[in-house]
């Protein structure tokens, strides 16, 4: 998993509430456990006619946004069914922050799982940098995850919580098969003395 630790770009508003899974990923794109190639499909619905062109209002069709890298939504971010691909497309797409005043429970964890911050701030705070963002190429924010802050176009910081264990995670770039790989060595200990005391539950050992 990608390194979160600052991240600086364009941030597109999405004055919406209750954004849930299957607007994020519609359903026909879940066939693939391919975590690469789904940002095509971000916000499908929202974002494509029927013919396949892009609908011009939506605002990740839109410059500079859809060069966009960070999100910020309204209440209840992610809800809907548990899908994981919602945090993928996000990610492949290229937005690795989503700042909203609520977010749903496994949509949150999942998005910590895959190297996307979801902050949450309060509704005031997250309708003012929604005005800000209106500012197009000239509304550059940046994440600041290791001092715990965004940062406004106008220099103004804003400080978020964020759960020490899931920030050390996305700090060093490590979801649940990195956390697992740090303890390789006390689990290859475990094996080779599994072999040696009970080696017919270990299939490998002769």
């Amino acid at each position: 998993m990608k390194p979160f630790k600052e991240l600086t770009g364009i941030a597109a508003p999405m004055d919406l509430i209750n954004i849930d899974t299957d607007m994020i990923i519609p359903k026909q794109f879940l066939k693939t456990i391919q975590r690469s190639g789904l940002g095509k499909n971000l916000f499908d619905e929202m974002r494509y006619n029927d013919d396949g062109s892009e609908k011009a209002d939506f605002v990740l069709n839109r410059e500079p946004y859809r060069h966009a890298s960070i999100l910020i939504a309204g209440d209840n971010f992610g809800c809907g069914s548990s899908r994981e691909h919602a945090p993928w497309a996000l990610e492949d797409f290229g937005i690795r922050c989503v700042i909203a005043p609520s977010f749903a429970d496994i949509f949150h964890n999942n998005c910590f799982k895959n190297g996307i911050l979801p902050i949450r701030l309060p509704e005031e705070t997250v309708n003012a940098l929604m005005e800000k963002a209106d500012r197009g190429q000239n509304a550059m924010f940046t994440v600041d995850l290791e001092r715990q802050v965004v940062v406004d176009p106008d220099g103004v910081e804003i400080s978020f919580e964020v759960d020490p264990f899931r920030k050390h995670c996305l700090l060093n770039g490590l979801d649940d098969i990195g956390l697992t790989l740090q303890k390789g060595g006390a689990i290859d200990g475990y094996e080779a003395a599994r072999a040696e005391t009970a080696p017919w539950v270990t299939p490998d050992a002769a």
